[in-house]
């Protein structure tokens, strides 16, 4: 057996991607009556606008969170400014809002204290995390656990899709729309269809073992998922990948690409698909290197590199899915490049930020 095979078999970052259907269901049979319970408050609160407060992974689950609690529930989200409740002692008003810290850990101080001062000013504040144990879930009033179980990878899988799992379960509740919610059913089956890919992919990234630098663009839903293939790229593989909404791309940056340049696209079926498969077009006569996920079959003709998607997952679900490809891509492109996935250099599984 090669060193590669064997850190395949044995990384705690490919047992926890592979784990992620299983915390999928399990998330979906425990958590649904606390979810529910969560939805009938905020309801009751009838609130303006929504904050969310998160870093890393989590602040990534907390971009589609802005998408999917606009579209489905009609508010308005911002994404919270930590340092403005810490290092500058200014926070902004939070009445009438829902104050909602996302952290796996439930560990960093200036999450806490976003959801502390939400509190203070009578906001109604909620935790996602997987600690029940933990600061953020003291501090907040109603807390969602992500029953992943224990992540002993540095970098976030189980925990990054439980948390868009639980986000998509909240906002379905809150809109009491039965479709929707069945919709949500089918996509532990979804992540394990990808999965099944998982050695092609993995393999795949072998080509891109010199690969330095890229960008990861998507629009939409998306956006989020763009972000965290981007993180999951800096962390595990040390490439320098810049995450971009294609609508973004074209305003300067897009001047980057010419012969050769890898950009990593996410491709979903959905409002944003016709754009993005034209934008495709544009970067293929400029002769880019395309890594493609997608669940078009236009889109994924165009790519030196198609992974794709389960047909028939919803737009507002795929991030689900989409990220998966990603996961596995990255722990290939780390082991292509020797190094290990369970411990990227300089970085510890908890992070402390003020």
């Amino acid at each position: 057996m090669s060193d590669s095979q064997f850190a395949i078999r044995n990384s705690h970052l490919q047992r926890e991607i592979l784990e992620q259907p299983k915390v999928l269901r399990r998330l979906l049979e425990i958590e649904r009556p606390v979810i529910s319970e969560v939805a009938a408050a905020i309801r009751a609160y009838s609130p303006h606008s929504m904050v969310i407060a998160a870093r890393g992974s989590s602040d990534n689950a907390a971009r589609y969170g802005q998408y999917l609690f606009g579209a489905a529930n009609g508010l308005l989200v911002a994404l919270a400014t930590p340092s403005l409740f810490t290092l500058y002692e200014k926070p902004p008003c939070l009445e009438g809002a829902v104050v909602l810290g996302i952290s796996q850990s439930g560990q960093s101080p200036d999450i806490v204290a976003v959801v502390d001062e939400g509190r203070r000013h009578g906001a109604l504040t909620v935790a996602l995390t997987n600690d029940l144990d933990s600061p953020l879930a003291s501090s907040a009033e109603y807390v969602i656990c992500l029953h992943a179980g224990l992540e002993r990878s540095i970098a976030a899988t189980k925990t990054y899709t439980a948390s868009i799992l639980a986000l998509a379960l909240l906002s379905t509740a809150l809109a009491e729309d039965a479709e929707l919610a069945q919709a949500i059913e089918a996509s532990p089956e979804a992540v394990s269809e990808v999965l099944t890919s998982a050695p092609a992919i993995i393999k795949a990234a072998e080509r891109y073992r010199y690969m330095e630098a890229c960008v990861v663009v998507s629009r939409g839903y998306n956006y989020a998922t763009a972000f965290e293939i981007a993180l999951k790229l800096k962390e595990l593989s040390y490439v320098l990948s810049e995450p971009y909404s294609s609508a973004d791309f074209r305003h300067g940056p897009v001047a980057l690409v010419e012969h050769g340049f890898p950009v990593l696209a996410v491709v979903p079926e959905g409002c944003v698909a016709d754009e993005l498969v034209e934008f495709l077009r544009k970067l293929r006569e400029r002769e880019a290197e395309l890594v493609v996920i997608s669940d078009r079959e236009d889109a994924l003709a165009m790519a030196q590199t198609p992974f794709p998607l389960p047909k028939g997952v919803p737009e507002w679900l795929s991030p689900l899915v989409a990220i998966v490809p990603g996961q596995l891509f990255a722990l290939g492109l780390t082991l292509a490049k020797g190094f290990d996935p369970d411990h990227p250099r300089g970085l510890r599984k908890v992070t402390l930020t003020q």
